[in-house]
């Protein structure tokens, strides 16, 4: 046995009796990682017009904003798990669901680039705070059954681009920008109260918690840790970048408007139907293959899209391919790593990964949009997609032999 999957047997979650079930902490994830991530960051993109119209800003300097968070959020990714594995998550994803509602009033309250910019680079903190990373890290270090756990989490959080996309779009239009973002502050608020009643309180030492001795550089300087940060920021800049610019692109390329809504908020269905399947197969399949299919799949979502004609059909199979090799990297990003990497310091190690993805995750949204202007338009973005997606799965393909 390999002393990764040795440490992982060793310190198996199930190990810490948990006091409450693996149900109660599923929900309480769920619920506050969906109402997160569509309140903190899949509005964001729509946001875009509106305030390009009555401000006057570029699309260049309003990404920016999106681009400040990503990189303060993968600065703190390492101290953060650093956090989470020698006292838990709990309180950190509570507390940052806060400041993250806060900050969404302060961006509703501001005309100001400057001022605008200042609320993402601390919207970054609070998405290191409270999305996904350390959520993911109370589960791996809670739950009896993490794996079983985390693909229930995502069933419920493969819908946030379904209701976030439609409601944030229907918030504008009937109260404005600035009143969208106060009802989204309004929302978002609710994940405090609802993380601190839903989640259960740690012990005294998380069984990610490392051993004494324990050496990150050391762990960083595996070969298939190595392999797996390539994969990871390759398709960090695939996803980022997507979120941030799909619904200008596919109004680009003559799509109507209810079509681009319709494809964009299918990806949460397509998503759970990918899981839904994962969860059938159970034991029969392994994350090394889940993430082998998945990293597959996304060169061949953006070849489409960089090739389809505008129609309906064609727009539907790129949905289709893309919302499952998204959906199903990330349960590989949080089952996957501990599957082939083992638990012992966890949060640590996803803090690594995720910090190693800084550079493509924070340059993805501004990058496109400085292509965008100079190129006259979004031609060749879905092209370099496709090359970072084929470098994903070559490099995820390495790791997982």
């Amino acid at each position: 046995m390999s002393q990764p999957a040795a440490r992982a047997e060793e310190a198996a979650p199930g190990d810490a009796a948990p006091s409450a079930s693996d149900t109660r902490l599923l929900w309480g994830i769920a619920l506050g990682q969906t109402i997160g991530w569509g309140t903190l960051y899949y509005a964001f993109p729509l946001f875009g017009a509106p305030l390009e119209a009555e401000l006057g800003w570029s699309r260049a300097a309003f990404n920016a904003g999106l681009t400040l968070s990503l990189l303060v959020s993968g600065l703190a990714a390492i101290p953060v798990g650093r956090m989470v594995d020698r006292s838990g998550g709990r309180r950190m994803v509570a507390w940052g669901a806060g400041a993250g509602a806060l900050l969404l009033l302060a961006w509703a309250g501001t005309s100001s680039l400057p001022v605008f910019w200042g609320i993402w680079l601390l919207m970054g903190l609070a998405h290191a705070a409270s999305l996904w990373a350390p959520a993911m890290a109370v589960v791996v270090a809670m739950a009896r059954d993490p794996a079983r756990t985390i693909t229930g989490i995502t069933f419920v959080t493969g819908f946030t681009a379904t209701i976030f996309t439609p409601l944030t779009a229907l918030l504008i239009e009937g109260l404005g920008w600035r009143g969208a973002l106060l009802a989204l502050a309004a929302l978002q608020a609710v994940v405090l109260p609802l993380t601190l009643w839903l989640l259960p309180a740690e012990g005294e030492r998380p069984s990610t918690a490392p051993r004494p001795g324990f050496s990150l550089w050391q762990a960083v300087r595996r070969p298939a840790f190595l392999q797996i940060a390539a994969c990871f920021a390759a398709l960090s800049f695939v996803s980022i970048g997507l979120t941030a610019h799909v619904i200008p692109m596919l109004r680009e390329r003559g799509l109507a408007e209810p079509m681009v809504i319709l494809i964009v908020s299918l990806h949460g269905p397509f998503q759970v139907a990918a899981r839904a399947l994962l969860f059938a197969l159970g034991k029969r399949v392994t994350m090394r293959g889940v993430g082998k299919l998945a990293t597959l799949l996304t060169p061949c979502a953006m070849l489409v899209l960089a090739l389809a004609p505008p129609a309906l059909l064609p727009f539907l199979l790129y949905a289709l391919l893309w919302a499952m090799a998204d959906g199903l990297m990330t349960i590989v990003r949080a089952a996957g790593v501990a599957e082939i990497l083992g638990r012992e310091a966890y949060g640590t190690i996803t803090g690594a990964l995720t910090m190693l993805s800084l550079l493509p995750r924070t340059l993805a949204p501004l990058a496109i949009a400085l292509l965008w202007e100079g190129m006259g338009g979004y031609g060749p973005v879905p092209w370099l997609l496709a090359g970072l997606g084929c470098v994903a799965a070559a490099t995820f393909f390495r790791a997982a032999r």
